[in-house]
């Protein structure tokens, strides 16, 4: 389970973020039914530490801290062809041997490279650092199009607000899609942006300001996932011609209304899927996706395993 969580910084700190990573797991909500961590700041040289943002943050915590987290997360490190400390390298590797996962945001990744922890997998970094981190490490297989990459004990993830994605990936690993979607709406953020870094020109896919123009016609459309809803229903909702509307969508959103009905209807899924004992049938029709088979396939596709399995997956959590 994931109760005890340490962001690990070196000389320097992003403040963004560590920012992130105190916000999903640094927070007490548990007034609020979430789930609750223990979270700590941990550094090889504890104390002050300047942040890349003109000020610094105190540090209590020595590398001693990481030996009983469950999560260690490496806001950003340096990318200069230096070797990190022995005792850093040491420690990430006592923290994967004895089972516990480690994050690394933006180029945080280059530690976890250093380290040897991302030797023959697959990995995510910001797309500025992707090329020098694929030449440095060849042994490395970096995606520079993805907004996090889950390799089991490692999770990469790319830059700044990707690291959002990234913790609420985890959040959702851990605790199910409601978790995830409610500490989401309590930051005020989507709970998962679909697509890669080529995002980072466009807005969120569901950070709709309240006064946007499009917010009342997508919220219309999350309560009505089990109709139809081609685009000229919806475009007659938001009283826009239907050519207009999709352009409207897509600079809203990042997606086609295809695309986005899809994964608001997989998101619902999930949700039906845990908190129900709905079959797979009525989940699936619920859900707007149509057919049990249809819905199989998504999930094959999307979570590489069965509507049920994910379900019992969860239930057993």
């Amino acid at each position: 389970m994931l109760h005890d969580v340490v962001a690990l910084v070196g000389p320097q700190v992003a403040a963004f973020e560590l920012g992130v990573l105190s916000e999903v797991f640094g927070l007490d909500r548990t007034a609020e039914g979430l789930p609750g961590y223990d979270f700590a700041v941990a550094s090889p040289t504890p104390g002050r530490i300047p942040t890349s943002s003109g000020f610094a943050v105190h540090v209590d915590h020595g590398l001693e801290r990481l030996a009983r987290a469950d999560l260690v997360a490496v806001p950003a490190w340096t990318s200069a062809p230096v070797d990190p400390p022995v005792e850093v390298v040491d420690a990430l590797h006592r923290a994967v041997d004895r089972g516990a996962r480690v994050l690394s945001i933006c180029s945080g990744a280059f530690l976890l490279a250093a380290a040897g922890l991302l030797d023959g997998r697959r990995a995510a970094t910001h797309w500025k650092y992707a090329p020098l981190l694929a030449t440095r490490y060849p042994s490395v297989d970096v995606d520079p199009d993805v907004l996090y990459v889950d390799a089991g004990s490692v999770v990469t993830s790319a830059g700044t607000a990707a690291a959002i994605d990234a913790c609420l990936h985890l959040v959702r690993l851990e605790h199910g899609a409601g978790v995830a979607n409610a500490v989401a709406r309590r930051m005020v953020v989507a709970t998962h942006r679909h697509g890669g870094q080529a995002q980072f020109i466009e807005p969120p896919s569901a950070a709709v300001r309240a006064d946007d123009v499009m917010g009342d016609p997508l919220e219309w459309a999350r309560r009505r996932l089990h109709e139809e809803l081609p685009v000229r229903r919806l475009a007659g909702q938001a009283l826009m011609s239907e050519r207009t509307f999709v352009r409207r969508f897509h600079e809203t959103t990042g997606a086609t209304p295809h695309r986005w009905l899809l994964e608001q209807r997989l998101a619902l899924a999930e949700e039906l899927l845990e908190s129900t004992d709905l079959p797979v049938g009525a989940v699936a029709e619920r859900s707007g996706i149509g057919s049990a088979d249809t819905l199989r396939h998504h999930f094959a596709r999307r979570r590489r395993l069965s509507p049920q399995a994910y379900r019992l997956s969860f239930r057993a959590r």
